[in-house]
């Protein structure tokens, strides 16, 4: 774990045992988000001496990172292990604690405390050694992920959490200027496809409390049960708009169908519905990665082509 380079010392702050910033951490939120991500790098000294403080917590372990939060692992007051998870506080953040306290542990992690104004979180302690990817048999995790996802979808979304139907007019709207920058004419006829379906089925965009971002790695082992999901970013929606992660992580092109097939059945999802979002959810990557300078991904493709000939 490679420190961030000259951090400044943030007076009156205490040593924290195990505590660590990552450079990789600080290397993303700088690129993503510029000033604002270096300015929560800065303050991270200070706002884990704060919420230890706060919620009388005592540090256990070396700190832990993902793309976007700095984790502590941590004990309570009355020795209840528990994660302390800094973050930036964004559109995808925001609204953590209220999917996990509509969820109340019902398949996911636990919330046992949170701050609203900093979206910092105090989680129940799973185990971060053991990840669903660890599972061999990538069909078993497929089916342990469609059952946390069913529970999950199961939970109608509350107010003032993001619209799917809100973020998909704005992916039609943006894709005319996009179109044009996918160099490739099979891919762009492929995006283009991605549209079109969307536009079909606009009108109806659900109302199930989604996770947004199902992968694999995003789901732990745990005590309670034996598998509980981590890190969603609520959404309300279409339970197919879901379905992405689980056909591109460890991408097998000889299992996209049987994946497929196993979490529309396990969802009770319509499948030509199901298709129509996931290639929503094709769209939205696309056009993130045009955003963002990068070249269109083969692998999204080629499951959105799958989609378009109908061949699931």
């Amino acid at each position: 774990m490679t420190p961030l380079p000259d951090l400044p010392d943030t007076p009156g702050t205490p040593a924290i045992p195990g505590f660590e910033i990552p450079g990789e951490l600080a290397a993303t939120q700088t690129k993503v988000n510029g000033v604002a991500g270096r300015a929560f790098i800065e303050g991270l000294p200070a706002r884990a001496a704060e919420f230890l403080d706060r919620w009388d917590l005592t540090v256990t372990g070396p700190s832990m990172n993902g793309m976007a939060a700095l984790v502590l692992p941590v004990v309570r007051s009355d020795g209840t292990p528990a994660a302390l998870k800094m973050q930036i506080r964004d559109s995808e953040s925001e609204h953590e604690w209220l999917g996990l306290r509509v969820w109340d542990g019902a398949g996911i992690v636990r919330l046992l405390d949170h701050d609203e104004d900093t979206a910092t979180l105090l989680l129940e302690r799973l185990d971060e050694s053991r990840h669903l990817s660890d599972v061999k048999d990538s069909r078993e995790a497929v089916r342990i992920l469609a059952a946390l996802l069913a529970r999950l979808t199961a939970v109608p979304g509350p107010d003032g959490v993001r619209r799917l139907a809100d973020i998909a007019a704005d992916m039609l709207t943006g894709l005319p200027d996009a179109l044009p920058r996918v160099p490739d004419l099979a891919a762009r006829r492929i995006v283009a496809d991605c549209g079109a379906a969307v536009r079909e089925v606009l009108g109806e965009p659900g109302d199930r409390l989604l996770h947004w971002d199902l992968h694999f790695d995003n789901i732990l082992a745990a005590e309670r049960e034996p598998w509980l999901a981590i890190d969603p970013n609520p959404l309300v929606g279409d339970p197919g708009f879901e379905l992405l992660p689980a056909l591109d992580n460890r991408y097998d092109e000889d299992e996209v169908l049987w994946r497929f097939d196993l979490m529309t059945d396990v969802l009770d999802l319509d499948r030509q519905r199901a298709a129509a979002w996931t290639l929503g959810r094709v769209l939205q990557n696309t056009l993130w990665d045009i955003e963002g300078g990068e070249p269109v991904q083969g692998m999204q493709m080629r499951i959105g082509e799958l989609l378009v000939e109908g061949r699931l």
